[in-house]
C-alpha cells in the first residue's frame, strides 16, 4: 500500500489533518543545523565583539520565540501548548562553525517536529543577521531533525 501525504483531501487540497479523537502523549523532537563563517566572524561571536550584541543569546531567544510561533508561519501546523523549548550550541573554533541543536516538548496530540525544525531555523537566521554586517557569506546548513518520540510512531533516531 502506497503512503499518501496526510495534509491533503482527496482532491490534492490542503486540509488539516484531523487530531480530535487522537490521545494526548509526551512529545519531543529534536532538531540540529549549522552556522559556517569566516574565523574572524567566529572569534567576534565568541567574544561578544559584535555591534548588535550577544549574538548567541538573541539567537537563543529568537529559537524559543519561534518555536511557540511555528503555526503562525507553517500554515497547516496545530497550535500546541509547549512545555519546554532548549537551544544549545556547540562552537568549533577549527571549522569556524556553530551548530545549534534546538530541543521540544509537549504534551498533546501531535508531534513537535516542526516547532524544533523552526526554532533551530530562527537560531541560525538570526545568528546571520546579527553578523552580515561583517561577514556576507556565512552559510546555514544540514538544518535536520534528528530525533522525535511520542505518538504511534514512537521514538524515531535519525542520527
Amino acid at each position: 500500500m502506497a503512503k499518501k501525504l496526510t495534509h491533503l483531501d482527496e482532491s490534492g487540497r490542503p486540509k488539516m489533518v484531523d487530531v480530535t479523537a487522537k490521545a494526548d502523549t509526551v512529545r519531543m523532537a529534536v532538531a540540529r543545523g549549522v552556522v559556517r563563517m569566516q574565523p574572524e566572524t567566529f572569534r567576534l561571536i565568541k567574544r561578544g565583539g559584535t555591534k548588535k550584541g550577544d549574538v548567541l543569546s538573541v539567537a537563543k531567544l529568537a529559537g524559543i520565540m519561534a518555536a511557540k510561533r511555528t503555526p503562525d508561519l507553517i500554515p497547516l501546523c496545530h497550535p500546541l501548548l509547549i512545555g519546554n523549548v532548549t537551544i544549545e550550541f556547540s562552537l568549533d573554533e577549527a571549522k569556524s562553525t556553530i551548530e545549534i541543536t534546538a530541543a521540544v516538548e509537549s504534551t498533546g496530540k501531535t508531534g513537535v517536529e516542526m516547532e524544533a525544525l523552526t526554532a533551530t531555523t530562527v537560531t541560525a537566521l538570526t545568528i546571520y543577521d546579527m553578523c552580515k554586517a561583517v561577514d556576507r557569506g556565512m552559510k546555514i546548513e544540514n538544518i535536520r531533525l534528528v530525533r522525535k518520540s511520542g505518538g504511534k510512531s514512537g521514538t524515531i533516531e535519525l542520527e
